[in-house]
């Protein structure tokens, strides 16, 4: 099955509660929030309080993104708050086998991101632990960025690692991710789909949404 996971970074910040519903309306399988700290990424977003916030106006699920350093000191707050889903970066933590256990110690779901340079290696002994892989196809930090093509041969090196080794992991793309080539992405092995701008800059979020899942 294909997810779709819009990601409110490129939302409507005055009316949140009003975006969020829009996407709920349009069939998405889950919320993409990205949590940045600028110094991870160059940017800064939203913590726990506005996620705690929203969990009280949806009953989708949260995924979690954590761009951020040292994650392993706030997995506890996220998780109270309402995540769903937590992913953090290989590249953030020093024992990330530690900081997926210490997740799914709260009862929800663990994953890993890779940024575009991380190879595939750095996550090997981890794989049998998570249940996402998310594979950036931008450089994070931003929304609306393209995407970058050389990454096809990263998503699909890592779904016959999943499918030689029986596991049951999900792949998750984020960047650049548009209806034009969301076909080619899912060709690739991704399953889960986070979309942006493409959803929320659009005119009517609702039939974009719509479109995406139809796609």
């Amino acid at each position: 099955m294909i997810k779709l996971a819009p990601s409110i970074l490129s939302a409507n910040f005055s009316n949140l509660s009003e975006e969020i519903s829009k996407i709920e309306i349009g069939g998405a399988d889950m919320v993409h929030l990205d949590i940045m700290d600028g110094h991870f990424v160059p940017n800064i977003t939203f913590g726990m309080p506005v996620i705690k916030k929203l969990r009280k106006v949806t009953k989708l699920p949260f995924d979690v993104h954590l761009m951020i350093e040292n994650p392993e000191k706030y997995i506890k707050d996220f998780a109270q708050a309402g995540a769903d889903i937590i992913t953090v970066h290989q590249e953030s933590t020093v024992h990330l086998h530690r900081v997926i256990q210490q997740i799914k110690n709260f009862g929800i779901k663990a994953a890993v991101a890779l940024n575009p340079s991380t190879p595939l290696t750095t996550i090997e002994y981890v794989l049998g632990d998570v249940d996402m892989v998310l594979i950036m196809t931008v450089n994070p930090g931003f929304g609306g960025q393209s995407l970058i093509r050389s990454m096809e041969n990263k998503v699909r090196k890592l779904r016959k690692m999943i499918d030689e080794k029986g596991l049951d992991i999900d792949i998750q793309v984020d960047g650049g991710v548009k209806l034009d080539n969301l076909k080619e992405v899912v060709d690739w092995g991704a399953n889960v789909i986070v979309a942006g701008s493409a959803v929320f800059g659009s005119d009517d979020v609702i039939e974009a949404t719509k479109m995406f899942k139809k796609a």
